[in-house]
Order: C-alpha cells, then sequence, then structure tokens
C-alpha cells in the first residue's frame, strides 16, 4: 500500500499543477465556476473522485492519503474564492470607471395616498371644520349596537337590507354593517351631557358584490344631538357640507324615504358633476346622483340608550337630533366618474397612479 500511497501523491502533484494551469486561463467567472467544477464538483470533480477512492486503501495508509486530498482540496477551494473576488472587483472598478459622478442622481419612484384615502381626509376635514368630533368603534360588534339599539328587532325586515357575517366562535358577535354602531356606543359612553356632535368614519362589511357594491367598504356617519335640533338644521348641514365637498355650483335636493332609526327620514340627492344636471351615464339620465340617506333621530333609538344606562339622559321629549351617512368609495366615484368600485380594492397600479395627491 506504500506504493498506492506513493502514487496518490504524485498525482495529487499533477492535480494542483493542472489546477493552477486551468485558473490562470480562467478570466471571467463563468470560466472560474468550470475550473471548480472540473476538480470539486460533487460527481465527476477529479478531487472528489480521489476522495471516494480512500476505500481502497489500507487502515493505516487511509489517514495520510485522507490528510493529502483534504490539503489540496483546501488548497483549491482558497484560490478560487480568491479568483472570484479578484474578477468581483475587477467588474466593480470596470463599472466606476464608466460612471460619471458628475450626472444628477436618479429620483425614486414615490408612492402617493390612496384615493379612498384622499376622500376620507377630505371628509374628516370638513366636518372638524363644522365643530364635529371623529368617533371610531371597533369593526366586530354585536346584535345590540348594530340592530336592536337602532330600532332593528330581531324580525325587523329592514335587517335584510343589511345581510352581514357572523363570526362563528363568538355567537351575536358580527361585523358590522353600518358605522352607526359608533354612535350608539358614543351616546352610552358619553351621557352627561346630552349634547353630541360627532362622525364615525370606518370599515363595514355586508354580503354585497357587484360593481357598485363590495363586501367590504367604509362609511362614514354622522350623528347630532341637543335641545331644539331640528330637520332646518339637517338640511343646512347637507347642503354646506355638499357645497364645500363639491362646490356651490351643483344644486342638492331631499327625497322622503325611509330608516328604521329616523323619522322623518329623506335622501340627499347631488346633480350630477359628470353632466352638470343634463343627464348622463352616470345619473341614468335622471340629472341627480343618490349622494345619502338621513333623518331626524327616531325616539326608540334615544329609548334605547336610555334602557341600557339605567336612566333618562337623552329624553326625547328634551332633546332631538339628526344623523346621516355616506359611502366614502361614494363620494370617490362621484368625484372621478369611475364606474366600478371593485378599481380601489384591486390594487393595479395602472388604476391607483391616475390619482396622484
Amino acid at each position: 500500500m506504500a506504493d498506492s500511497l506513493d502514487s496518490l501523491k504524485e498525482k495529487v502533484r499533477a492535480l494542483r499543477s493542472d489546477f493552477e494551469a486551468a485558473l490562470r486561463e480562467a478570466k471571467d467567472a463563468r470560466a472560474v465556476q468550470s475550473v471548480r467544477d472540473r476538480f470539486l464538483g460533487r460527481k465527476s470533480g477529479t478531487v472528489t473522485g480521489l476522495l471516494k477512492s480512500l476505500v481502497n486503501f489500507a487502515e493505516d495508509a487511509r489517514r495520510d492519503a485522507g490528510q493529502e486530498l483534504n490539503r489540496l482540496k483546501a488548497e483549491i477551494e482558497t484560490k478560487l474564492s480568491e479568483a472570484q473576488s479578484s474578477l468581483d472587483l475587477s467588474v466593480r472598478d470596470a463599472r466606476l470607471r464608466g460612471l460619471d459622478v458628475t450626472l444628477p442622481g436618479r429620483v425614486p419612484a414615490r408612492g402617493h395616498r390612496h384615493p379612498l384615502t384622499v376622500a376620507r381626509e377630505d371628509l374628516e376635514d370638513i366636518f372638524l371644520s363644522l365643530g364635529y368630533e371623529i368617533y371610531e368603534g371597533p369593526e366586530v360588534d354585536d346584535d345590540y349596537h348594530c340592530f336592536e339599539a337602532l330600532n332593528m328587532p330581531p324580525d325587523h325586515p329592514a335587517r335584510d337590507m343589511q345581510d352581514t357575517f357572523y363570526l362563528k366562535d363568538a355567537p351575536g358577535q358580527l361585523l358590522r354593517t353600518h358605522t352607526s354602531t359608533a354612535q350608539i356606543r358614543y351616546m352610552l359612553d358619553n351621557p352627561h351631557p346630552p349634547r353630541v356632535r360627532i362622525i364615525c368614519p370606518g370599515k363595514v362589511y355586508r354580503r354585497d358584490d357587484d360593481i357598485t357594491h363590495s363586501p367590504m367598504f367604509q362609511q362614514i356617519e354622522a350623528l347630532v344631538v341637543g335641545p331644539t335640533i331640528t330637520l332646518g338644521d339637517l338640511k343646512g348641514t347637507i347642503e354646506a357640507f355638499l357645497h364645500s365637498l363639491f362646490g356651490p355650483q351643483y344644486p342638492s335636493r331631499f327625497r322622503a324615504s325611509f330608516f328604521p332609526y329616523t323619522e322623518p327620514s329623506m335622501e340627499a340627492d347631488l346633480a350630477c358633476v359628470v353632466c352638470g344636471g343634463k343627464g348622463c351615464r352616470v345619473c341614468k339620465n335622471t340629472g341627480w346622483l343618490e349622494i345619502m340617506g338621513s333623518g331626524m333621530v327616531h325616539p326608540a333609538v334615544f329609548e334605547a340608550v336610555n334602557a341600557r344606562l339605567g336612566s333618562v339622559v337623552y329624553d326625547p321629549e328634551k332633546v332631538t337630533g339628526f344623523a346621516f351617512g355616506l359611502g366614502i368609495e361614494h363620494v370617490a366615484m362621484v368625484r372621478h366618474a369611475i364606474d366600478n368600485i371593485r378599481l380601489f380594492y384591486e390594487n393595479d397600479l395602472r388604476f391607483l397612479e391616475q390619482f396622484d395627491a
């Protein structure tokens, strides 16, 4: 086996010489990788093959042969690493030599606010300027705050219009269908004195899905409570709000409607901002756009809050109030003449980049 060990050492010397010659000829990263594969490849590398042949050596010679091959392998790996580092430096130096440091830098692309964020902030700014407080309630709420306190008992047909998502592992808990739940919570949390002027923005959920409805969308609702609040106050507030948001050139009108939690109730329409009231596809040739629902707070809502508080704080004989609400997506769709609500949530940059705000 001594002859076998001497033969191995001779092969190692020859391999070292062949490797150094091959490495001198390698002028780029691909050539260096080719040298690595030739000598250290897992399947057909020359050094790898010799290491596998150690099983044929006698036990007393195997250790010396293994040390010889491992030294060769370590030497090859070190020189390959140095060659690769040298090539990387050469490539970097070449790039730097071709770089004109006097050129102005490239400005990175900047994002901007989502159109729904812009619409929500504009709405909030208008109401803050009118002296309103912003109040946000939880998106997961219970049946009492979402329906019963708003004059919609379990068998009320109006619930069919607000079909939503209930939580399987939390009986009685659901994703709120409107931000009116926050209005109830505010009155319960702030009963003294019984004066309220708030807006409640946030996400709401309904089992709807078409070009004008989404399973998740955003609402902003307003609530004002106090002595001598009248329907005239409601109409004046809505007109001032719409003029501030869309401009005074678009008139508004009011139509009788029905909501379980307001009495009387009315819908507010705005002259079509696309055709100016002449009639077009967006307004279905009526010249008007339905913009929000509103009404005077139903006495039953005050009574439900009083019952939960255990005292008559919001006395329907002494205080009145009004409420109204609208969809933030609807405002953005009217503003930009968008006819598909899904566009806001598809994250298509071709759509979103049109709104540089």
